[in-house]
């Protein structure tokens, strides 16, 4: 045993000795640090070894640069180094607290918008244990100042510092080889910061947000006002005026958003074994006080549910690769609905959604759309097997959102994220004895088990609608947001649509998701109108009778006449109600025919479809990655200032409460000061359990 003691001794007497000492010192820290002080969601044998490996990459790269320097500089450069890193880790560790997300450049530069917030409660964010990252620089100090490691003044050649780089960056690339292994398109959807510092480690989230943002504020910084007049030309030529037996018909009534996660078309009115899939939902889509669109699309890219929110609150496409709302949603300036919704009618502006607010970059997104509130995971009980892939059990979930929208004060703007009908489609038994479909595809039968658990939430919801009376001034708007099953399962697919294969004209129509809007009054029925989620904005805004012929959106009302019904999707291929395009391939829409030899005619008048398709999209993306909006002045629109948002949970009920007392028209304050009562039959809730939500 001594002497083994002797060698490590002798080996940390060397330079390459103290280094590995250093590395191995900043890599147990921070592996320490992503266990105890960040919500990560590591789950499995290799997402568990990749949060210990990526933390090695980084260290050898950075602090190795001290080994191109010689003598005691080199040694102290170590120390600093390590001291630097460990104030970033110290200072992510601060804000994760406080936000439930990571610091960016954008948030250094100050045009983040919660840097403020923080600094006035650094005090209470604060905890004892959160200084142990600067344990072991005070260790290699004491180390060298009491000569219980001693200097090595020899020279480092200069090759094995190449080699030590070299490593570093080697060593990196099996760490991202792993993490695509284990999460596709990591870098390319960044969906949500937690990913990213779990399978990367903090040091290339960094490095990569910090390049991502550099490109992004070069394309700003080339951008003008000037940028706005062919966008503003094709709106204003393609703007479709209202149907004026609809316009202004539900102005002054709450509208309720439900965001149905991966639902498809197809279930609605669909059975297995007999039994109806989603009967609530098929109630509302036939129901006489509701407009159901039977040819509506979902138009995704690789954001996915996020480009399904850019869209429907913005009316803007997501981008060609990757998510707005991660990449762009921080920094730039929008004029999205819960901020049109506030200035212009009054609406109180929530989202309620059961995961981390960090995913999508919600919590910075929602922000820049004006959102005056955002009720995350954080402000719901702690429950037992209450979670379930990305978030909230929708049972739990949708009782748990009621709770607060009680409490908004009414008229109220509010959106309500599902995620239990997510890929894999997993439901615990004692959730469903629905039966699955027999596709024989194991990842495509349960989806109807999950789609069937969300239907029921959407049915409790309802019952508590019309018991507390609210259901008579609201408006609900129930969409799905993308497919459910992808084309990679098109054997399956095969099996659901009753056929032996499908063609690209199936897979086109495939992804139809449902739109409903039902209200008490509403002149309702099956709208046959062909339209996409670049048109549920300007469909609302006209509902509310605030016109949309000046505002900077893509979509065009799907009520009016004038609608073009050309849906784009984000490929670059379209549906019109006569012909398609899908997969390089035309067919006729109605019968689903493949259009072999176009005549000259239908080629011209393809080509005048993709032109327009084309155009539409690119002008969409130069409005987002050049920021245009900062140089459009809406009137009657005030720029929505960040700075006057948080989504901390207590100053976001303490914000609650003041204008509860103030203006006195939510639920709660008709309901003498009482919550409302909200019944579920969700198993994980028992007689027993005790529900503590959050307070001031």
């Amino acid at each position: 045993m001594k002497l083994l003691l002797q060698k490590i001794r002798r080996g940390l007497n060397t330079k390459l000795g103290f280094f590995l000492l250093v590395v191995f010192l900043f890599a147990i820290k921070s592996y320490w640090a992503y266990q105890t002080k960040f919500n990560l969601g590591v789950s499995g044998a290799v997402q568990e070894f990749l949060l210990a490996f990526n933390t090695i990459p980084a260290t050898l790269l950075f602090i190795g640069i001290a080994l191109y320097f010689r003598g005691r500089l080199s040694y102290w450069l170590m120390i600093i180094i390590n001291a630097l890193l460990s104030t970033w880790l110290f200072a992510n560790i601060l804000y994760y607290r406080e936000f439930s997300d990571f610091i960016t450049l954008n948030v250094i530069k100050g045009s983040g918008t919660s840097s403020g917030n923080l600094g006035t409660s650094l005090g209470q964010i604060i905890r004892p244990s959160d200084f142990f990252v600067y344990a072991d620089v005070i260790l290699l100090i004491l180390l060298l100042a009491f000569h219980l490691i001693r200097i090595d003044m020899r020279y480092f050649k200069r090759r094995y510092s190449l080699t030590i780089s070299a490593l570093a960056f080697l060593l990196f690339g099996v760490n991202l080889g792993m993490a695509e292994s284990d999460r596709s398109q990591l870098l390319t959807r960044t969906f949500d910061n937690n990913y990213l510092v779990k399978y990367l480690g903090l040091e290339a989230y960094t490095i990569y947000d910090g390049v991502k943002t550099t490109h992004t504020s070069m394309v700003r910084s080339q951008a003008s006002s000037k940028d706005l007049t062919p966008i503003l030309n094709y709106i204003k030529k393609n703007y479709a005026a209202p149907n004026m037996q609809y316009y202004g018909t539900i102005k002054g009534k709450n509208i309720i958003i439900v965001h149905l996660e991966s639902f498809q078309q197809f279930l609605i009115n669909y059975k297995v074994n007999g039994q109806e899939v989603t009967p609530n939902i098929n109630s509302l889509y036939n129901s006489s006080n509701s407009i159901s669109f039977s040819n509506f699309f979902n138009q995704v890219g690789q954001g996915k549910t996020s480009d399904a929110e850019m869209m429907l609150e913005n009316s803007l496409y997501g981008l060609p690769e990757g998510s707005a709302m991660s990449t762009l949603g921080t920094s730039n300036t929008f004029q999205a609905a819960p901020a049109l919704l506030e200035q212009k009618l009054g609406y109180t502006t929530a989202s309620f959604h059961g995961d981390t607010p960090s995913f999508w970059n919600r919590d910075n997104t929602y922000k820049s759309f004006g959102y005056q509130y955002f009720f995350s995971k954080d402000f719901f009980p702690e429950v037992k097997d209450s979670d379930v892939g990305y978030g909230t059990k929708d049972k739990l979930f949708m009782k748990y959102a009621a709770h607060y929208l009680q409490q908004l004060p009414q008229p109220f703007y509010a959106k309500l994220i599902t995620v239990t009908n997510h890929y894999p489609y997993l439901i615990d038994k004692k959730n469903t004895d629905f039966p699955e479909l027999t596709t024989g595809d194991n990842t495509v039968d349960p989806y109807v088990q999950t789609a069937h658990y969300l239907d029921q939430a959407v049915g409790e919801l309802l019952t508590y609608l019309d018991e507390t009376g609210l259901r008579k001034n609201t408006v609900l708007v129930l969409y799905g947001d993308h497919y459910g099953i992808s084309e990679n399962h098109k054997d399956a697919i095969a099996k659901i649509l009753g056929k032996k294969s499908v063609t690209n004209y199936d897979l086109a129509m495939w992804q139809k998701v449902p739109l409903i809007i039902n209200g008490e009054g509403i002149p309702g029925g099956i709208n046959e109108t062909y339209g996409d989620e670049i048109d549920v904005l300007p469909t609302l805004e006209d509902l509310l009778g605030i016109s949309s012929n000046k505002y900077i959106q893509f979509g065009q009302d799907l009520l009016s006449s004038e609608n073009d019904q050309i849906v784009p999707f984000r490929n670059g291929s379209w549906v019109t109600p006569q012909y398609t395009k899908y997969g390089g391939q035309y067919f006729y829409t109605k019968s689903g025919k493949q259009i072999k030899n176009p005549t000259a005619a239908q080629k011209k008048k393809f080509k005048a479809i993709q032109k327009q398709v084309t155009t539409e999209l690119g002008l969409s993306d130069k409005v987002l990655n050049g920021d245009l909006l900062r140089f459009y002045k809406l009137s009657g629109f005030t720029k929505v200032n960040k700075k006057n948002f948080t989504y901390n949970v207590k100053k976001s009920l303490s914000s609650l409460k003041k204008i509860q007392e103030k203006l006195k028209t939510s639920l709660y304050y008709q309901n003498d000061k009482k919550d409302t009562d909200y019944s579920t039959d969700a198993p994980e809730l028992t007689s027993s359990t005790s529900l503590k939500y959050p307070t001031k």
